[in-house]
């Protein structure tokens, strides 16, 4: 049985360099296997930057740290781990080998633990792979809710030091760990400690045995484990390391051969050669025969006879200019001189000339909105907040924008812009049959359907929410104003309809992002991507019909409470 594992330590002033040296492997540290490579999840990666910087830029301005008592708790460094058999279950004694998939499930529950409980008082978080059992050192600085130092408000106590691992093991029960022995009367544990028990499976906080009985057996156990553990360790990671060489080496030929064939289908022919096959002679610098004089250069050839002054480029005008033919028969004539392939080549390089000449002389075209049709909005407006069950104000907003409006078949016209608000095309949702699509032109991969509330207007953008399409990100809109009104600060509501239209570049400047797309597989792709962001759960089939069967509920209660109110 794996169990969940939840320590802490309080560290005055004084002590904060002294953790931050070890954990951060300022300084030697023996059990530590220096091939292996650390990773700090949460925290610049600067290595100038100091923990103890970090914690008293946390706590505030110097007037402030001036009333903190001298031996206050200024940072609390807790560390996470699980049982070694949850990690590697197959084989628990094999120091520092664990399974990619375990690591990752268990790093993921807890990077969203320590985000949900402590937020951005977290100010350092490192993932330790160099030792015997992964686990995550993290630096909390307990300042309350009014900006005040005080630990004892979080750690003060065996019951709230009981409530901090048993809100660990919530989250950790997710992915299969129990929790250690709860309630425990045995002394408290020295975080060094921690290797040597954490296989006993029991709450750290509250472990039965003493730190010298521990030490005894665990020091009994690897005297008849480590060689073993080290052969086999050293004999997995190469075996690893050999397969992933082999791999790659095979997977380079597989390109090497790829970009040989991919450059020898696009190279035309020599031209010299199609010449000589033309019949004609090579003679100071020039080619003549049949009333022509030709010069090559490369892939341009020009013919330069009296009354001619024909200019080219490739094999294929060249046949098709000597021989005075279509462009079909120069293709037969090159097929029979040169092959299949040869005459390949020859059409593959005329054909990717003509579009680069297209390319650089004929425009796009550009997308065009459907044609509003101002007497169709009253129906329109009227399936949005009825059938739909969109507030009035949010319907009118949306509208007076240009995100919203109705076209000549009563469509609702859902506006789909670029991030820099240039309109690229438009998502039709039918409000008379059951029709939805996009509008004929429409760009998908740069334009979206999105917008934007908050009471603090500002450039940056704080929050965002991801959804499927452009009924969703409203109907989550008003999900969120239902419970919370208005968001404080600027949030961003935008419908996308595959991770591949992703704005990752400008996603990952989001400090928060939901990603409340209903389909499983959709989302977990989307968070993949974006490996900060927090996927949220559709009670039902879809966003809308959750907001609709949320006003209803709304609806029942008012009616309930105004009936209440005639009866008294």
């Amino acid at each position: 049985m794996a169990y969940a594992i939840a320590r802490l330590k309080k560290l005055k002033r004084g002590n904060i360099s002294g953790s931050a040296s070890h954990t951060a492997r300022e300084r030697e540290t023996p059990n530590a296997d220096p091939t292996q490579k650390n990773i700090r999840f949460i925290g610049s990666l600067d290595p100038e930057e100091q923990l103890e910087d970090l914690v008293l830029a946390k706590i505030g301005d110097s007037e402030q740290r001036r009333k903190i008592r001298t031996d206050a708790v200024y940072c609390v460094e807790l560390l996470l781990s699980a049982s070694p058999s949850y990690f590697r279950p197959d084989c628990p004694t094999l120091a520092g080998y664990y399974e990619p998939q375990k690591l990752d499930d268990w790093l993921e529950a807890t990077h969203q633990w320590l985000a949900d409980e402590y937020g951005n008082r977290i100010v350092r978080a490192e993932l330790h792979l160099d030792e015997a059992t992964p686990h995550i050192h993290a630096y909390f600085v307990p300042i309350d809710d009014e900006g005040q130092l005080r630990c004892n408000h979080f750690f003060d106590g065996r019951q709230k030091i009981q409530q901090f691992q048993d809100s660990y093991y919530q989250t950790m029960q997710l992915i299969g760990l129990e929790r250690g022995l709860k309630g425990s009367k045995a002394q408290h544990q020295d975080i060094k400690d921690f290797y040597r028990i954490v296989e006993e499976g029991r709450n750290l906080e509250v472990d039965e045995l003493s730190a010298a009985q521990l030490k005894a057996k665990a020091a009994d156990r690897d005297r008849a484990n480590q060689r073993k553990q080290e052969m086999e360790a050293t004999a997995k990671a190469l075996a690893l390391e050999n397969e992933q060489l082999r791999r790659r080496i095979e997977q380079l030929e597989q390109d090497n051969q790829s970009i040989k064939k991919l450059t020898e289908w696009s190279t035309d022919l020599a031209l010299d050669d199609v010449a000589w096959e033309l019949g004609l002679n090579y003679d100071h610098d020039r080619w003549w025969g049949h009333g022509h004089i030709i010069t090559i250069g490369g892939a341009q050839f020009t013919d330069l006879a009296p009354g001619c002054q024909f200019q080219s480029n490739g094999a294929l005008d060249l046949v098709k200019h000597v021989n005075k033919c279509s462009q079909s028969t120069a293709i037969a004539w090159l097929g029979e001189r040169f092959g299949e392939v040869g005459a390949e080549r020859a059409a593959i390089a005329h054909a990717q000339k003509v579009v680069a000449d297209i390319i650089q002389t004929q425009p796009a075209p550009q997308f065009t909105l459907p044609v509003e049709d101002k007497a169709n909005w009253p129906a329109v407006e009227h399936y949005l907040k009825e059938k739909r069950g969109i507030l009035s104000d949010c319907v009118q907003m949306l509208h007076n924008q240009g995100l919203v409006y109705a076209d000549s078949k009563a469509n609702v016209v859902f506006v789909m812009r670029d991030l820099d608000g240039n309109t690229k095309g438009a998502f039709l949702e039918g409000t008379v049959n059951k029709f939805s699509g996009y509008e004929l032109g429409t760009i998908r991969r740069d334009s979206w359907f999105y917008f934007t509330l908050g009471k603090k207007p500002t450039d940056k953008t704080s929050n965002a929410a991801l959804c499927e399409s452009p009924i969703d990100a409203i109907s989550v809109a008003m999900l969120e104003y239902h419970v919370k009104g208005i968001p404080e600060n600027k949030t961003l509501y935008m419908a996308v309809s595959d991770p591949k239209s992703l704005p990752v570049e400008r996603l990952r400047n989001v400090a928060h992002v939901q990603v409340a797309f209903t389909q499983t597989t959709v989302a977990q792709a989307v968070k993949k991507i974006l490996p900060n962001s927090k996927i949220l759960k559709c009670k039902t089939g879809d966003w809308n019909s959750q907001l609709v069967n949320f006003s209803r509920q709304l609806q029942q209660r008012h009616l309930q409470q105004n009936q209440e109110e005639l009866e008294l």
